[in-house]
């Protein structure tokens, strides 16, 4: 802290799991005003989650009901982040069991991103909609150093899944593997990955096999937030569900699940819905207290 205030309190949530094992663990600072910059990187580091919240008044002019809005931040353990899509859900479960279920709008780094939480069957299920996304090629040098770091052989990539970089709130390179069992089999060269992920200004790379028309299994390295993976990607399963669109991967009316974190054995699920005549992305979990 760099003031004399008291420290704020610090909430631990899990997202995109009704288990507290489950889906990825998020910090929430429901009042991080008395927070400076360095403060909120500290907190983040000393959770050591992927990436923690902090909310504070709502900047003018942000739009939405009275009470519910608010300004968001989000670190990992060694930098803030445009964007997060785990850490947004775990905030807005955290502030549903204070305020009730309804609408809320965050002003992100990225953009404003409403997130509706409604409770269904006595659990709260949150829904966030992404920025609008985009979808950009990547060159052939750069695809060959992500497949050298990951050491993955190209031939081991799915030829249905074309390797792109997807941006719904921040980037991530989309690459598809082949098989379930080279998904399974995630070793990569830390600095090696961090390096390219730095030059591309990516957040995080997404591995993606379909099981299925609507079903996949994905993870997410993290080396730029010093976190070997990430448990389950909002961000990214948002700008996935971008990428499987544009490519016409999947229908322009799709609800598709993501299943994330069973490598790590923190199961957690993802359900990312297109809708027709919206480019943005919808992404909806639920979430547990940790603790």
């Amino acid at each position: 802290m760099t003031t004399n205030a008291p420290r704020p309190e610090v909430l631990r949530y899990t997202a995109f799991s009704s288990s507290p094992e489950g889906g990825n663990p998020a910090g929430v600072v429901l009042d991080a005003t008395a927070l400076s910059d360095g403060d909120m990187l500290a907190v983040a580091a000393e959770l050591g989650y992927s990436e923690s919240a902090f909310l504070t008044a709502p900047p003018e002019g942000l739009e939405g009901p009275e009470g519910r809005t608010f300004r968001i931040r989000y670190f990992s353990p060694k930098a803030e982040v445009p964007f997060c899509g785990h850490a947004t859900v775990a905030t807005a479960l955290a502030l549903a069991e204070r305020i009730g279920p309804g609408e809320l709008v965050f002003a992100t780094p990225a953009g404003t991103v409403p997130v509706s939480v409604a409770e269904e069957d006595g659990t709260l299920r949150a829904t966030l909609t992404s920025v609008e996304p985009h979808v950009d090629e990547v060159s052939d040098a750069d695809l060959a150093e992500a497949l050298a770091a990951l050491d993955w052989p190209a031939g081991d990539l799915d030829p249905a899944f074309p390797p792109r970089v997807a941006f719904a709130g921040a980037r991530h390179l989309v690459l598809a593997a082949a098989t379930r069992a080279r998904l399974a089999e995630l070793a990569y060269d830390f600095a090696r990955l961090e390096a390219l992920m730095h030059r591309l200004d990516l957040t995080t790379v997404q591995l993606v096999w379909r099981e299925s028309a609507t079903v996949f299994h994905v993870r997410d390295p993290f080396p730029v937030g010093g976190v070997v993976e990430d448990p389950a990607t909002g961000a990214a399963a948002a700008a996935f569900g971008a990428y499987a669109r544009d490519l016409g991967l999947v229908p322009e009316d799709a609800v598709l699940t993501l299943h994330q974190g069973e490598d790590l054995g923190r199961p957690g699920e993802l359900t990312v819905t297109l809708r027709p005549g919206d480019p943005r992305v919808r992404v909806a979990g639920t979430g547990a207290r940790i603790g």
